[in-house]
């Protein structure tokens, strides 16, 4: 089950994975807006079965001043990196319940560090890690397991938002295979254990 804001690059995806005997459900879904969350992932869930892993990935950064960010970005940014990531827990932990399972949250090394012009970013991302601990504490009982995946910084298009002024070498990132490797690592763990985080970092060091 996928997820994504466009519709059409979705359902390339989606086409690619479907076979004979895979099923591939969509939805397209602005996390940015949270009246749209509920009834797509309720869609969702009656078109696929019930998730064994829930992946939260979907973020955003901005750069500037933190004092003098304007409201509606602050809102914006915490809406898509943690607040969305919290409702999107809601709509489907609760039906994975029964049979345990993982939500995996993707978050960043700015979540321990202080990175001036990255204030925001770092705040959401420190959030959502305090986030994802609780949540593992509350549904322990339930069999479901949490647990984030931190990256430093990955070469994605990220870079290439309006919100977001960087000089950074893109060389050095990450790539987006990388972290999908991490990704299935935590999948695949047996459910008797967990990774409650793991980090992965450029060699190139901290950016």
């Amino acid at each position: 089950m996928l997820t994504a804001r466009s519709g059409d690059q979705l359902e390339e995806i989606a086409a690619q994975l479907r076979t004979s005997d895979r099923v591939v459900a969509t939805a397209a879904v602005d996390l940015t807006h949270p009246s749209d969350i509920k009834p797509a992932f309720a869609n969702l869930m009656s078109e696929g079965d019930v998730p064994s892993v829930l992946i939260n990935n979907a973020g955003a950064a901005y750069t500037g001043d933190l004092l003098a960010m304007p409201l509606e970005h602050w809102q914006w940014l915490l809406q898509l990196n943690l607040t969305s990531a919290m409702q999107v827990c809601s709509a489907v932990v609760p039906s994975m319940r029964s049979q345990g399972g993982l939500v995996i949250n993707v978050s960043s090394h700015a979540a321990r560090n202080a990175f001036p012009q990255w204030g925001a970013y770092c705040i959401t991302k420190a959030a959502l890690a305090s986030f994802t601990r609780c949540m593992a504490e509350e549904e322990r009982a339930h069999g479901i397991r949490a647990c984030t995946l931190t990256l430093g910084a990955v070469n994605t298009p990220l870079w290439d938002a309006e919100s977001v002024q960087s000089d950074f070498d893109r060389r050095a990132m990450l790539t987006v295979d990388q972290a999908a490797d991490a990704l299935v690592n935590l999948a695949e763990q047996p459910s008797n254990q967990v990774i409650e985080d793991l980090t992965l970092m450029p060699a190139a060091g901290a950016f």
